[in-house]
């Protein structure tokens, strides 16, 4: 038990008359009122929530662990390794770094050449298509899409369901978060169903991607076909009306797709798209660029998106795999100091082969973390989401949850009332049920504990405020 630790638990015995007045060699009766303390051991222990609670809380001013339980336990990160991904690729790419879309003109060929911009939407590729009408272009012989500024993958991991639109393939050429928007709606014909690259204010047809209902088992069935990617949807699973996004996993013909109605609504006509393996030199004849790195990264910590993770990692490692990109961060890490020894298997927390220490995390967030920056790009509040707006906040909290099946994670900050910070890791993990139900989409009792895991993070982060 540290030193904090028994404080707390012998000032809360004390205030409910649970200690003799002799314990402190004076009478009680003539000190203060106590305001009782539980410490985080205690609320865990009282909680009842199945499984391992690990957390750590660190003074960044000294980097010393003020009260931690199984804090060097390592476990998985889920998406609190997005904070690590953050910092990484700022490290290495630099906050004002911006990706760049381009169309070329090769010879008799037009190329939509991707960048990585983990952000390009329909909207974008709209704006680009009126650059090129307004640059004079005319129709070409050939239209080629190019995605190999970054390695292609079929999804970020093979872990998860292939219908989860969160695990979409990686390309250089990015769209929608190489995500395609399906609705359906019953009609006197029977069953309507439609795919688009849905954006704000540009949502065409999704020409290379098709679905159909069937009576099947299965929710969903993949097929790839060629130049097309075929959904079957169980025909008892859709009501009256609903949607929901599905992945992309051919995300240079689906672009080159989308452009191509894009181009053709600006009376440009370009031919079918074609992908290339090679960019040609040629003249760049119109282009653009992203927002700033910060600005993404804040929405990517915000909104959890996994593919960005996955995008500024291999951007900020330059490596050939996935695999490779992994590791080449957790180098990094290493070379921080502090004994951030983690396994790390992605940038996203996706994948089931990272663990990370609760004890590594908050002292990666106290040193790096502050250092440079992070608590200004992290969500405030966040468990207010689920649980409502806490009434008694005493302290304002920046975090980044992470949930998988059965893991619920919170790492961050407490910023007090004086602007200080303490630097702070939550995780939770029934392990027999997450590895039970990895992969599937909202198994039975998963929702029903992670609402209790971060009731207990809240009560924890009160009790660490309120010291």
């Amino acid at each position: 038990m540290t030193y904090l630790h028994r404080r707390h638990l012998l000032a809360g015995m004390a205030a409910s008359g649970l200690l003799a007045r002799s314990a402190f060699g004076q009478n009680l009766e003539s000190r203060p009122p106590l305001r009782p303390t539980i410490d985080a051991a205690s609320l865990a222990k009282a909680s009842g929530l199945p499984g391992q609670v690990g957390f750590a809380l660190t003074d960044p001013a000294t980097m010393r662990l003020i009260e931690g339980q199984a804090e060097g336990a390592p476990m998985p990160p889920a998406s609190i390794l997005k904070a690590i991904t953050a910092l990484y690729a700022l490290s290495q790419l630099g906050p004002q770094h911006r990706f760049r879309t381009r169309v070329i003109r090769a010879g008799d060929a037009l190329i939509l050449a991707g960048g990585g911009d983990p952000v390009l939407t329909t909207d974008d590729l709209a704006t680009l298509a009126g650059r090129i009408v307004e640059a004079g272009q005319t129709t070409p012989a050939r239209f080629c899409v190019w995605g190999g500024a970054l390695p292609q993958v079929e999804e970020i991991t093979p872990d998860q369901a292939d219908y989860l639109a969160y695990n979409p393939a990686v390309s250089g050429m990015i769209l929608n978060f190489n995500r395609v928007h399906l609705g359906w709606r019953r009609t006197n014909g029977g069953l309507q169903m439609s795919l688009e690259a849905r954006a704000a204010r540009n949502s065409p047809r999704a020409y290379t991607i098709t679905a159909a209902p069937g009576d099947q088992r299965d929710l969903f069935s993949y097929r790839s076909e060629g130049r097309r990617e075929s959904w079957t949807v169980a025909r008892s699973a859709m009501g009256r009306a609903g949607s929901r996004w599905l992945p992309v996993r051919k995300p240079e013909l689906y672009a080159g797709d989308v452009f191509q109605t894009l181009c053709r609504a600006k009376g440009l006509v370009l031919p079918n798209p074609e992908v290339i393996s090679a960019l040609p030199s040629g003249d760049e004849v119109a282009w653009l660029e992203s927002q700033p790195l910060t600005d993404i990264l804040r929405d990517m910590l915000r909104y959890s998106t996994n593919l960005t993770a996955e995008v500024v990692g291999l951007h900020a490692s330059r490596a050939a795999t996935p695999r490779q990109s992994a590791q080449a961060m957790q180098a990094w890490l290493v070379a921080q100091g502090q004994g951030l020894n983690f396994t790390l298997g992605d940038h996203s927390g996706l994948s089931d082969t990272s663990r990370v220490t609760a004890q590594g995390m908050a002292k990666l967030l106290a040193g790096p973390g502050l250092a440079t920056g992070l608590p200004a790009l992290l969500k405030k509040n966040p468990l207010d989401d689920d649980l409502g707006a806490d009434a008694d906040r005493a302290a304002q909290v920046l975090a980044k949850t992470g949930t998988l099946n059965f893991v619920s994670n919170l790492a961050g900050y407490l910023q007090d009332a004086d602007g200080s910070y303490r630097a702070f890791a939550l995780m939770c993990m029934d392990r027999p049920r997450h590895v039970a139900t990895s992969g599937q989409e909202l198994p039975a009792g998963v929702a029903t504990w992670t609402r209790d895991a971060k009731r207990l993070q809240r009560r924890i982060l009160q009790s660490w405020a309120a010291a």
